[in-house]
């Protein structure tokens, strides 16, 4: 088959596509011709050499994919041979056919189309195993995505994959949804998306914008890709009982906290990725995705926001747009 190999660490040309061995499956596993996969940030951090694959996973970009079976392990029984299917992938998608754990494979979305269902399983299963499993985000709460920050009651980085779906999902589980964006074509689009409050953050101190629209309380549930750079905005940021989850560092690793912010308003602060997470973990994740995210995709309520197809062999052009952050929702790639 052929894949995007990574030849060395470095810029976008370092990506090539080659051919290479085809992937052999286990017996929980199944091979899944790819359709489309969708660019997400870790995959520039992985082709520059700070973010390596899991142990066992595939050595080739890509997150997430759709495609058709044409293999099952001797251990899997709800899928078969043709079903079309995407899935959530510890690597491998930058490629013509993948393999991957049957628990982390899910149904086409009714109503989508094959293609376009690679767009929603890396942000569909970080976003409800972040902000709705762990933190808890409840109808009636507020909402930020920080991509510069994200907060519920705030989505930063609005018009990024997993903020175009931030978006829709805050929405639909009945959340006030705050974003934040660099330029006034993203923040429309986010408006369009069902954004209540949209800032430009190169415009606007977002901590006091988000107090203004709070009458002073701060937002309830900040979810955070920037890390240090963030960090005392977003607590600043944050409501009493505010919960701050980080799931990048794109802003830096280290800061300092003045602890006694946190007793003041009982804040709590968490951080997890999804790529480094046990077979076993996100199999459970899955499985919350399909059974609460799959019907507001099925009933139109959540849409996939896909910015440009494009062929697998212009993978690093794909990387120079979403390093550029011109984008607005999903790159996708197809073999």
């Amino acid at each position: 088959m052929k894949a995007i190999v990574i030849t060395q660490p470095g810029s976008p040309e370092v990506l090539q596509l080659q051919e290479v061995e085809d992937p052999q499956i286990k017996d929980d596993e199944v091979l899944i011709k790819v359709e489309a996969t969708a660019l997400n940030r870790a995959d520039t951090l992985q082709r520059k050499g700070s973010y390596p694959p899991p142990k066992g996973a595939s050595p080739y970009p890509g997150l997430e994919c759709s495609g058709t079976i044409l293999s099952v392990g001797k251990n899997v029984s709800r899928w078969k041979v043709g079903d079309q299917v995407c899935a959530l992938l510890g690597g491998g998608g930058y490629a013509e056919k993948v393999a991957v754990p049957a628990g982390q494979v899910l149904p086409v979305p009714s109503g989508v189309s094959l293609k376009d269902a690679a767009a929603f399983p890396e942000v569909a299963c970080t976003v409800w195993s972040t902000v709705f499993m762990t933190s808890h985000l409840s109808p009636g709460e507020s909402f930020l995505v920080d991509f510069c920050s994200i907060s519920y009651s705030d989505v930063h980085g609005g018009s990024s994959g997993i903020g175009t779906f931030a978006i829709q999902m805050g929405k639909c589980q009945g959340v006030r949804v705050f974003v934040t964006a660099g330029s006034e074509e993203k923040l429309a689009v986010c408006k369009d998306l069902g954004a209540d409050v949209c800032i430009n953050y190169k415009t606007e101190d977002f901590v006091a914008r988000v107090k203004e629209e709070t009458g002073g309380k701060g937002v309830d549930v900040i979810l955070d890709c920037m890390g240090a750079s963030y960090f005392q905005r977003n607590l600043d940021s944050l409501n009493i009982d505010g919960r701050l989850f980080i799931i990048g560092t794109q802003g830096g690793a280290k800061t300092e906290l003045n602890i006694t912010s946190l007793f003041a308003k009982r804040l709590t602060v968490q951080a997890a990725g999804l790529r480094s997470r046990s077979t076993e973990n996100k199999t459970l994740i899955v499985s919350e995705v399909e059974k609460n995210v799959w019907p507001a995709i099925a009933v139109g309520k959540v849409k996939p926001v896909i910015y440009k197809y494009l062929p697998l062999c212009e993978a690093a052009e794909a990387h120079q747009l979403m390093e550029s952050s011109q984008h607005i929702g999903k790159i996708m790639l197809v073999p």
